[in-house]
């Protein structure tokens, strides 16, 4: 199946479903309150984001954008429909981005805010565990702030050595 699906950048006709897969992950994954944020990222907040198709269907969706210096990138909204989890889809994506990141000469950090519903899938993604927050996203959505550890076990990128 990896090799039927297609990751593209996200346009803005993309929008009504990306919020649909949105609505078909709550309150499994998000809370209802979290669409407005959603909206808001999609229609102001967007640096990188791209959508991934299966036979012409939108299955999923996730992005990255940056601290102001571009220095730490920051895994931003990833939505996969509930039919197509488990399949390793979400890491396909995932990882696309991660590489996409890794092009950029200024990235130190690759970071991720998440819940404590999600963070297991990013851990096994290589990512560690910095921080949390108890109800941070609405009443039992907590935050767990994240951080990637580059293969080599360093934690970071350094470019200037």
């Amino acid at each position: 199946m990896k090799d039927k699906v297609l990751i593209r950048e996200y346009r803005s006709q993309d929008k009504g479903l990306i919020l649909n897969l949105f609505r078909l992950n709550v309150p499994k994954y998000f809370s209802p309150d979290e669409e407005k944020d959603l909206i808001n990222f999609l229609d102001r907040e967007i640096e990188y984001y791209f959508v991934m198709e299966f036979e012409n269907r939108i299955i999923g969706s996730g992005g990255f954008n940056f601290s102001g210096d571009e220095a730490n990138g920051k895994i931003s909204w990833d939505i996969l429909d509930p039919d197509f989890q488990g399949r390793s889809l979400g890491s396909l994506l995932l990882k696309y981005r991660i590489e996409k990141l890794k092009g950029f000469k200024s990235l130190k950090i690759i970071s991720v805010r998440t819940s404590q519903l999600v963070y297991p899938f990013y851990e096994k993604s290589g990512f560690k565990l910095v921080g949390q927050v108890k109800d941070y996203w609405a009443e039992g959505f907590d935050l767990y702030s994240m951080e990637y550890v580059f293969p080599g076990g360093q934690k970071n990128l350094n470019f200037e050595k």
